[in-house]
């Protein structure tokens, strides 16, 4: 069996001949590793290429010669040129430098595990000449650290603090990678009744779990009580996960989290979720976006109704844009928004959707016209959470 080591390789010399499929593949981990890299190669890739022209690699386009090798820690031998492979490969031997081969494992000093990454850690398996297992034993580690399926939590340098964690439109799929693994981590969770609520079941025993509708607001806004216990928890030294649905940021009062913990001295993280104004349109067939269709679309909270006087949202200028027009937390106030873009120049017939839990067990889809979006919400009984979608990309979609 080979002996398996981690080369350190920043700033030292190392050579790949030939620009490939395996080269293309290969030099972002050697990048990454700030590796000094020397390609001879007579052609590339473009993808190889651009990493030339980029200054991340030397490119000597000509084929290899004797005395490539001077003063290289490390080869990638992976060229279509046989003699040159061979060459390489003796000059390698007589060198002393740790040589891979892409046509010839045999006759290599060294061999490139499956390798993957995860937060810090990088999960390598070698399984003799059989690649094909190798890679699906790393999926298998790597999926499970970034799922939180397989704990590994961190012993010597976890900070306690605060991750603001976009849960995604509902789908427990939908979560980001990064989300999911803070989860795992996690010793206290404040959720939204909006996040996936599917994903809390598989958080282990001794996590606590705080439904952020049942925070006993007292005579404080609910959002005040949200951020004292955000900074509550994170004080007693725990790791705290505020999940919400969507991203933080889009209608999420993430920012608002955000300044009352820096305010308190803690340390918060910011993980990006996937925005339901984009995800559950497109979960049902609508593109927000289509060549020759609509070359701009626009998100809007409809929490509070064209009339009211805190309204922020100048619903003449919506009414003139020709791109799509996208609609939170609206449901209730659909009637008096449609009534106003009609007032102010959209088109009665313009196509409207109505997507109400999507990506979820339960999504359905409801399609009017802004003419009649106000009694189709009545007579099919829409309820929130719903996104409303109107403009011309409404009829792309099949309505499935």
């Amino acid at each position: 069996p080979a002996y398996p080591v981690g080369l350190r390789l920043a700033g030292r010399r190392v050579v790949v001949v030939g620009g490939g499929q395996v080269a293309q593949r290969r030099l972002p981990a050697l990048i990454a590793a700030g590796a000094d890299i020397v390609l001879v190669s007579p052609s590339a890739k473009a993808s190889v290429e651009a990493m030339a022209a980029a200054g991340e690699i030397r490119w000597e386009r000509r084929r290899y010669e004797e005395g490539d090798l001077a003063d290289a820690w490390y080869v990638l031998v992976a060229s279509s040129d046989e003699d040159a492979n061979r060459t390489a490969s003796a000059e390698a031997e007589r060198l002393r430098v740790w040589c891979v081969r892409s046509d010839d494992a045999d006759a290599a000093t060294a061999w490139t595990p499956a390798t993957g990454r995860s937060e810090g850690l990088t999960v390598a398996v070698l399984s003799g000449r059989d690649p094909r297992r190798s890679a699906a034993v790393r999926d298998t580690i790597v999926e499970g650290l970034r799922d939180g399926t397989l704990a590994a939590p961190h012993r010597r340098s976890r900070t306690p603090g605060v991750a603001l964690v976009g849960g995604g439109p509902g789908d427990p799929d939908l979560i980001t990678v990064r989300g999911r693994r803070l989860l795992a981590e996690a010793d206290v969770v404040i959720a939204d009744r909006l996040g996936p609520r599917d994903l809390l079941d598989e958080l282990p025993p001794h996590v606590e779990v705080i439904d952020a509708a049942k925070i006993p607001y007292g005579r404080a806004m609910a959002q005040e009580a949200i951020n004292e216990a955000l900074i509550e928890h994170a004080k007693a030294g725990k790791a705290v996960v505020r999940l919400k649905g969507g991203d933080p940021f889009v209608f999420g009062r993430g920012m608002e989290e955000a300044h009352a913990l820096a305010a308190a001295g803690i340390p918060c993280t910011v993980v990006p979720g996937i925005s339901s104004s984009i995800s559950v349109p497109g979960a049902v067939g609508i593109p927000v976006t289509h060549r020759g269709v609509a070359h701009e679309f626009t998100v809007v909270s409809g929490h509070v109704a064209p009339d009211d006087d805190r309204s922020l949202v100048d619903w003449a200028a919506l009414a003139r844009l020709r791109g799509t027009l996208v609609l939170l937390m609206a449901v209730d106030k659909i009637g008096t928004i449609a009534r106003a873009l009609v007032e102010h120049g959209k088109a009665p017939e313009t196509p409207v959707a109505l997507v109400q839990e999507g990506t979820t067990a339960t999504q359905r889809r409801v399609d009017a016209t802004l003419a009649t979006v106000a009694e189709v919400v009545r007579t099919e009984e829409v309820r929130p959470p719903a996104v409303i979608v109107i403009g011309d990309v409404v009829a792309l979609g099949d309505g499935t």
